[in-house]
């Protein structure tokens, strides 16, 4: 099993910056990357971007290209979403899941914290 913990979230105003943290524990090498997902209320989860381990490529999804990123700190096992120049629209429970080496699939999922962006 694989266990992730988000932290980090909160009130951030328009136009600010965030900071989220994903903590993995358990059976780490059984995942190939760490994903961001986001939820809002009455809306589709949204990728907001990812990390593979044996490169640390990282992919974002369209609505946060150019104006974030991820990083990760092997020794920690945590991986950081940044986000910069924040809208209302990013507003959200933001999820980090991790994908299974057997399936290539997100499998793995936090709990989320929620962000709100707003004025």
């Amino acid at each position: 099993q694989v266990y992730l913990v988000e932290s980090g979230g909160g009130w951030v105003q328009i136009g600010g910056s965030l900071r989220l943290s994903c903590a993995a524990s358990g059976r780490i090498l059984s995942t190939t990357a760490l994903g961001w997902f986001r939820q809002a209320p009455g809306l589709e989860r949204e990728f907001v971007g990812s990390i593979r381990w044996k490169d640390d490529n990282t992919y974002y999804g369209d609505s946060v290209k150019g104006r974030s990123s991820i990083s990760r700190d092997s020794a920690e096992n945590t991986v950081i979403l940044e986000i910069n120049r924040l809208k209302p629209e990013d507003t959200g429970v933001y999820l980090c899941a991790a994908t299974s080496t057997r399936s290539g699939l997100f499998e793995y999922w936090g709990q989320g914290t929620q962000v709100t962006v707003s004025s």
